[in-house]
């Protein structure tokens, strides 16, 4: 497919369409990356919480791949595991993703990336935060809004990006995220002034995702309404996020159980922990994680990664086009 959107985005990183795949934590491997990345998007490995023989398989499928891909890493967690951040940077990743950091974190890991050569994108929740990240030499911002799945924040989309965008001031290209689904996504973020989206639950269901059977099909069968907000998972794995952030997920009886009793859980944890690790190990869609965004309604297939990149660039380029039928005089 040829590029029929030109973009900041697509213009800094060299790919033909402005579309990247959100780096999802065990979701989000070599093969998704890499076939986001040949579709002419840009494809990032979810590093996420730094385990070794993650990075050697998938980093690795997706630099044997080619093209412009990328990494996704959440800084607070490499901070607490010694050499991950160089063995990342040991596979020579045209893109490196930040998230999940405070403003000395940002400035260090924005340097290191920087200084292996990387285009350096920080994914932001709030204006204070873009500020920081463009100070800190960014290359690109991810705006995210809490119609996203997994971590966020209090902020929609809709006016979080303007907003970014009043500080950026066209310094750096800006990436919507958060509510992204399909070519009518896409549009709307142009028209905001946007320079592309980040999609997470889209690219979750599709052929080349890690997500397991179970999770795949209940991506399809689940409505947004069947979302909710908790720091259930996080609690009960242990994972010291800052409660500013919740984790949007697909509820079940996980959830329904734990949601809001997180000192609790956090007490009991010694005992639910084992079952439920147990549960994730054979795909148990009643108690493990499956985070997703408010687009899932406008998730009703499993798809090729490549089709969704694809639908999702025809679809934006006919809505756009659309729309300059409006202003024709």
């Amino acid at each position: 497919m040829e590029k029929v959107i030109s973009t900041k985005l697509t213009e800094l990183l060299g790919i033909d369409h402005p579309v990247v795949s959100a780096p999802m934590g065990s979701v989000s491997g070599g093969r998704l990356a890499a076939a986001v990345t040949q579709a002419g998007g840009l494809g990032l490995v979810g590093v996420s919480y730094g385990d070794p023989a993650f990075i050697d398989e998938h980093v690795a499928h997706a630099a044997e791949r080619g093209g412009v891909w990328g990494v996704g890493c959440v800084m607070f967690t490499f901070d607490e595991r010694p050499g991950l951040w160089d063995k990342v940077l040991g596979y020579a990743p045209p893109v490196v993703a930040l998230s999940f950091g405070d403003a000395a974190q940002v400035r260090r890991y924005v340097e290191s990336a920087a200084g292996s050569g990387a285009q350096v994108v920080v994914q932001v929740h709030d204006t204070e935060q873009a500020a920081v990240a463009v100070q800190a030499g960014a290359s690109v911002l991810v705006v995210q809004g809490s119609e996203a799945g997994g971590h966020h924040k209090t902020q929609s989309t809709l006016p979080l990006v303007p907003a970014v965008l009043d500080i950026t001031q066209g310094t750096v290209p800006v990436v919507a995220a958060g509510g992204f689904a399909d070519g009518r996504g896409l549009a709307a973020a142009l028209a905001l002034g946007a320079d592309g989206v980040m999609m997470g639950t889209r690219f979750a269901a599709t052929e080349e995702s890690l997500a397991t059977a179970g999770f795949k099909a209940t991506l399809v069968s689940a409505s947004t309404a069947d979302t909710v907000n908790t720091r259930a998972f996080d609690v009960v794995r242990g994972i010291p996020w800052d409660t500013v952030y919740q984790a949007r997920s697909v509820g079940n009886d996980f959830t329904r159980t734990w949601t809001g009793r997180d000192a609790e859980l956090a007490a009991q944890r010694a005992d639910v922990e084992p079952e439920w690790v147990a549960a994730v190990a054979r795909d148990d869609t009643s108690q493990r994680a499956m985070f997703a965004g408010e687009v899932l309604d406008l998730v009703q297939d499993i798809q090729p990664a490549a089709a969704v990149v694809r639908g999702t660039v025809a679809e934006a380029e006919a809505v756009l086009a659309r729309l300059a039928t409006l202003t024709a005089s």
